[in-house]
């Protein structure tokens, strides 16, 4: 059976985790919803969720210098847990990144509407075709080079970023505010319920770092995977926290303290920023910016999902998906059923709930799935290492800990309808690994963490 090839660096593994953030899409929709918790300090819970989800990443990183794996948090969990729970685990991880990609399609057609409907052209239903356009073109990109597919993700991402922070020097070289008005972004609002409202806040902030750990499903086909993996995931995180920080900031000067209820409810803040204190213009490059940035968290998202898929065909699901091509020397089998899986549910759905409501949902199911692979990897991780490095072993489980919080706080209070379905869906498929581990008894039988 041929193997991955070691050919990618470590530009292409943080390619795919920022893809998979996809910071714009926090700066342009997420940032909102920490505002409508914790007011004008939105970017100090940005930088208390960097430190806190530092805690989550502390085991990822620990386990990626052990064990170097597409199969990612499966390797890792099964290397404690055993093979069955192993299996259990990255058959969660996969419904994460389908959910992170089909949503993203939904992104990239309706950004790529906005900025036609600007210059006047009617779009109706085009998004779902620009959504399927860029399913179609991800799949062939990540089925015959990973190297030009990640190298594509980092010049996105990048482009997207350098757009949205020249926004925000536009709002800063404009705006002056107070000391006082400074100070307010930086401790909790009284206003939107202090400490309490920042614990809130911390949900969402969380959700905005969830996808962090994408670089490490390229394991197999990165040069120094222990070293570069490591740094892909820390830089990525680090990267991030200090990005929504800033933005948050910006967002909120550029609102005012009279406008923080204006920028709680605002649905495109960016664009507004972008009329306010700069130009129609910059308003398009913007949308244009996001499409672009989504289109890459579609190539992310599919690109883990055919590595997780791949490890889990290649310790028993189905030894056709553990195949690599002979030629591009990628598991384009595993690559092209995450395709389909990513097509079916957004051809299938998507029209009928709208691009937002549809990332809205996919996104959601998507979290929840990963909050229980995080809490799975830093128990794990505790486990490894609590007979030789017991403080680390209770730090690395302080990551769990707060997960549960907020795993907690996204049931209870129980969300209106249909959002209380979405948790009742990723514990389905949950569930439905345990039937496929007792139709497919080399799944608990096959080494999750040596390759081949």
């Amino acid at each position: 059976m041929a193997s991955l090839v070691s050919r990618l660096s470590l530009p292409e593994a943080l390619g795919l985790s920022l893809s998979v953030i996809s910071p714009t899409v926090t700066a342009a929709f997420n940032i909102t919803l920490v505002v409508q918790a914790t007011g004008p300090a939105a970017p100090l819970t940005f930088a208390i969720g960097m430190v806190a989800m530092g805690l989550i990443a502390l085991s990822f990183m620990a386990f990626s210098r052990r064990v170097a794996h597409a199969g990612s948090a499966y390797a890792y969990i099964a290397q404690t847990f055993g093979n069955r729970i192993g299996f259990a685990a990255g058959w969660t991880m996969l419904l994460t990144y389908v959910g992170f990609a089909t949503g993203f399609a939904a992104l990239v057609g309706s950004f790529a509407c906005a900025v036609l409907q600007t210059a006047g052209i009617a779009t109706g239903p085009l998004w779902v075709v620009i959504g399927c356009a860029s399913m179609l073109i991800a799949w062939w990109l990540t089925y015959r080079d990973m190297r030009v597919a990640g190298r594509l993700m980092l010049i996105l991402e990048v482009a997207a970023i350098v757009g949205i922070t020249v926004l925000c020097f536009d709002i800063l070289r404009q705006v002056h505010p107070s000391s006082e008005e400074v100070l307010s972004t930086w401790k909790p609002s009284t206003e939107f319920g202090g400490w309490t409202g920042l614990g809130f806040g911390m949900v969402f902030s969380f959700l905005c770092f969830a996808g962090f750990e994408g670089a490490a499903c390229l394991g197999e086909e990165t040069q120094h995977p222990r070293r570069n993996i490591p740094i892909a995931l820390f830089g990525t995180l680090i990267f991030s926290g200090l990005f929504f920080a800033f933005v948050a900031y910006c967002e909120v000067v550029g609102f005012g303290p009279r406008g923080i209820h204006d920028l709680a409810k605002a649905s495109t803040p960016l664009n507004d920023l972008a009329l306010r204190y700069a130009s129609p213009r910059l308003a398009i490059a913007l949308d244009l910016a996001a499409a672009v940035s989504c289109f890459s968290g579609v190539i992310g998202g599919l690109a883990a999902a055919g590595r997780i898929l791949f490890a889990l065909g290649r310790a028993g699901l189905s030894p056709a998906l553990g195949e690599v091509h002979p030629v591009h020397r990628q598991p384009c089998a595993a690559v092209s059923v995450a395709a389909i899986m990513i097509i079916v549910p957004f051809v299938l759905w998507a029209p009928f709930s709208g691009a937002s409501g549809f990332y809205s949902a996919t996104s959601t199911i998507g979290v929840l799935a990963l909050i229980l692979i995080y809490i799975g990897v830093g128990v794990a991780e505790a486990v490894e290492t609590w007979s030789r490095r017991p403080v680390w072993a209770m730090l690395c489980l302080c990551g769990p800990i707060l997960l549960l919080w907020v795993l907690y706080r996204n049931l209870y209070p129980i969300p209106e309808y249909p959002n209380n379905l979405w948790p009742y869906v990723a514990l389905v498929w949950l569930a439905s690994s345990a039937l496929i581990i007792r139709s497919r008894p080399a799944v608990g039988a096959r080494s999750a963490v040596t390759a081949g």
